[in-house]
């Protein structure tokens, strides 16, 4: 039916649209030290390489010395993690389609999340979004040198479940998926509903996608339960 033994999906921006959640958490994290705000059309526009990254480039755009920066930062990513592991996915949603997407899949193959969000913070937000069960295993970027466009957490989750990266379809929303699954030797599709899909090169090589039926089209998937928690 599929050309591939296992599907890794990325989170923010394919699974779940998590930007409010994110900018809040971020906000969270800079009232902590009153520092200054920033809106969701901006802070959407930072999304995709963790935690650390997003709070790295708000802190770039505050006016403090570089001491200052290094002393605020922990307690920003502190107040971040609080924050959104007390509310995953209070102002965020899942994507239209994609329960029905996963519900589809699971019967027939393996799924994983790879994602550069840690793994206790991944788990919660799939957790509040009802998807968590749809998952064999969580792959978060717990340190930086597993962050995507690393082909490591690619590759940890292909041997959790068995198989080889070649036979893995990594699907994402952003170049860090297609350069992570690219350097894993796996395959990718570029969803288009998501953040970072409008500054991938037409060039990179990738399945692009409108929708989640129509990823499940182009896999051929026939309809079976595994429906989004209520």
């Amino acid at each position: 039916m599929m050309n591939f033994d296992a599907i890794a999906f990325d989170l923010d921006g394919t699974l779940v649209d998590s930007a409010p959640d994110i900018a809040h958490a971020l906000n969270a994290g800079l009232d902590e030290v009153r520092l200054q705000r920033f809106d969701l059309a901006r802070v959407r526009g930072w999304i995709g390489d963790g935690p650390d990254a997003l709070i790295a480039r708000a802190m770039n755009a505050q006016d403090l010395d570089a001491v200052s920066t290094a002393l605020l930062t922990p307690r920003v990513r502190a107040a971040f993690d609080r924050a959104t592991l007390a509310a995953p996915l209070q102002h965020g949603q899942v994507y239209d389609g994609i329960a029905e997407l996963l519900a589809q899949l699971k019967p027939h193959r393996p799924l994983a999340v790879v994602t550069n969000k840690p793994t206790r913070l991944a788990r919660a937000v799939l957790e509040a979004a009802g998807l968590l069960d749809c998952f064999a295993t969580v792959h978060g970027a717990d340190t930086k040198a597993q962050r995507k466009p690393s082909p490591l957490l690619l590759e940890n989750a292909a041997d959790q479940l068995g198989v080889s990266t070649g036979r893995l379809l990594m699907v994402g929303d952003s170049i860090l998926d297609l350069r992570a699954a690219h350097a894993a030797g796996a395959q990718a599709a570029l969803v288009q509903w998501g953040y970072g899909h409008l500054t991938v090169p037409e060039t990179l090589d990738a399945w692009r996608v409108a929708t989640p039926a129509q990823l499940a089209a182009r896999l051929h998937l026939q309809s079976a339960p595994c429906a989004q928690n209520t």
